[in-house]
């Protein structure tokens, strides 16, 4: 796996705290949006990054 290739599924993990983190302080009553809002732009970078690693991939 090359750097590239790694560095999206990062993304995903990223996405996966952070909806975890919304979801914990949704249950205590605290502002969640925060934590949406960026584990909805960690799953965008993922695609977006997808799009062009495989882009590039084909290129070659």
């Amino acid at each position: 796996m090359t750097y590239l290739k790694l560095i999206q599924y990062m993304y995903l993990i990223f996405a996966a705290f952070f909806f975890y983190n919304a979801a914990v302080q949704f249950t205590e009553n605290e502002s969640y949006w925060l934590s949406l809002l960026i584990g909805a732009v960690a799953i965008g970078m993922f695609f977006f990054r997808r799009h062009f690693y495989n882009k590039y991939q084909n290129k070659k």
